[in-house]
């Protein structure tokens, strides 16, 4: 039996297992053929659908797409790759629980995806959070609602614009979107909050650059900017986060103030995990691969080893740039011709490079509000908003799942937005501990 090892279950790994997995049903089924997915993951997350988990538009589980179910062929491996030997063509996993296990391949697609990129601001660490994954995208949303809670509980000014003060570090995608929609889903709840008003909340969106959304071009970036000043939001462009010790941020600008909630989206990087291989690594850590998404190094493409997605140096044949950028439209194509790749190995016929022509973005600004920059055309507002819902609602997996979001969203055309924080979530052994050691536990709310 010849084993097909897909590090990682992102956009990349995902698709590509269950293209491989369709293609190759039949080895499979007589077991000549082993598909392995290894990821510390039991699904794949749909990073569109944060944002909207967040602001509470769908269920956070509707963007979560189970492996062992959507990938029934494939083998799934719950752990961490922590070394990879390709001269060996073994790998080292750390599963869940127990100890490491050595895995050896055949092929091997290396897509573990990007993590957070950070940099050295004194506080970050302690007083910030990402917004990469369900957990955080749910953590955010409870922690936000209950800095209403917060605000309301007091007569202390101070504390009232401290709780009211949002910042949001990048002007991309994730951070553009998640600020608009969590700002559409506190304009919303406070109108069952007597003791505050909205015009007390401060929202701030930092920039290093001097443009945000530049995805979605020059034109529809400063559509988005002048939009986003009309609701109150504070743009800082050219403007970095010096510290945010204690939530006391500082920026490169001078101006100072607090805020209890602090959100990081400036940039990824490659997974780390890529530095304890021996495959070759480009100047930013990427992984080099060769247009037809194989590996390489200075003397050409190394046998049986794949690579794509964010931590993949691909080049971009189209002219758009000097390498693909690091987005879901990209991960999904490069999977499709990676995967056609390997099963042409496999019969050995010819693999292809990979070509795509960057076709644009789409962008939610909120509920009824966006901006789109597609084949040329450039949407705003309810259109904008609408395409954007329905590219990505084509692009989540599974009919089930579209269904489910097709209901969330129309549901929440006709009923009430739940508003409910459940920040136990992320503490839910709190109180037991505090009963279970003597302690007074908090008066019930």
């Amino acid at each position: 039996m010849r084993r097909i090892v897909i590090v990682g279950a992102g956009h990349v790994g995902f698709y590509v297992a269950n293209r491989l997995s369709s293609k190759l049903r039949k080895k499979i089924r007589r077991g000549e053929i082993e598909v392995m997915v290894i990821d510390p993951q039991q699904h794949m997350t749909y990073q569109p659908f944060l944002p909207e988990a967040a602001a509470g538009h769908i269920s956070p589980r509707h963007g979560a797409v189970p492996l062992r179910r959507a990938l029934r062929r494939c083998r799934i491996l719950s752990g961490a790759v922590t070394r990879i030997d390709h001269a060996k063509k073994s790998l080292v996993v750390q599963p869940i629980v127990g100890p490491e296990r050595v895995v050896t391949y055949d092929q091997i697609v290396v897509a573990p995806g990007s993590v957070s990129r950070t940099l050295p601001i004194p506080g970050l660490a302690d007083n910030a959070v990402g917004f990469k994954s369900l957990g955080e995208a749910i953590f955010l949303r409870n922690h936000v609602l209950s800095r209403l809670d917060a605000a309301a509980a007091t007569d202390d000014a101070a504390a009232r614009r401290r709780a009211l003060s949002f910042v949001f570090i990048g002007g991309g995608f994730a951070g553009v979107e998640a600020m608009a929609e969590l700002e559409d889903m506190v304009r919303y709840t406070m109108r069952d909050y007597e003791e505050l008003d909205f015009s007390q909340t401060r929202w701030t969106l930092i920039e290093a650059s001097q443009r945000i959304l530049p995805e979605v071009g020059s034109v529809m970036g400063a559509y988005t900017v002048e939009k986003l000043l009309q609701r109150g939001f504070d743009i800082r462009l050219n403007t970095l986060l010096d510290s945010c010790v204690d939530g006391h941020v500082v920026l490169s600008d001078g101006e100072e103030f607090e805020a209890d909630t602090i959100v990081w989206t400036a940039g990824v990087k490659p997974h780390p995990m890529l530095a304890d291989t021996d495959l070759p690594l480009g100047p930013k850590k990427h992984l080099r691969c060769a247009p037809t998404l194989q590996v390489e190094d200075d003397n050409g493409v190394v046998a049986d080893a794949w690579g794509a997605g964010d931590s993949a140096q691909v080049p971009d044949l189209s002219g758009f740039s000097e390498y693909c950028s690091p987005s879901a439209q990209h991960a999904v194509r490069q999977a499709a011709v990676l995967a056609d790749n390997i099963v042409a190995t496999l019969y050995r016929r010819p693999v292809k490079e990979y070509c795509h022509k960057y076709v644009g973005s789409v962008a939610s600004l909120g509920f009824g509000k966006g901006v789109a920059h597609v084949y040329g055309f450039k949407g705003k507002g309810v259109l904008a908003w609408f395409m954007h819902r329905t590219y990505h609602l084509m692009k989540v997996p599974g009919f089930g799942r579209k269904v489910r979001v097709v209901a969330d969203w129309t549901l929440a055309l006709f009923t009430k937005r739940e508003t409910v924080q459940l920040g136990e979530l992320h503490d839910p052994r709190g109180p037991w501990e505090d009963i279970a050691t003597g302690r007074t536990p908090p008066t019930p709310g």
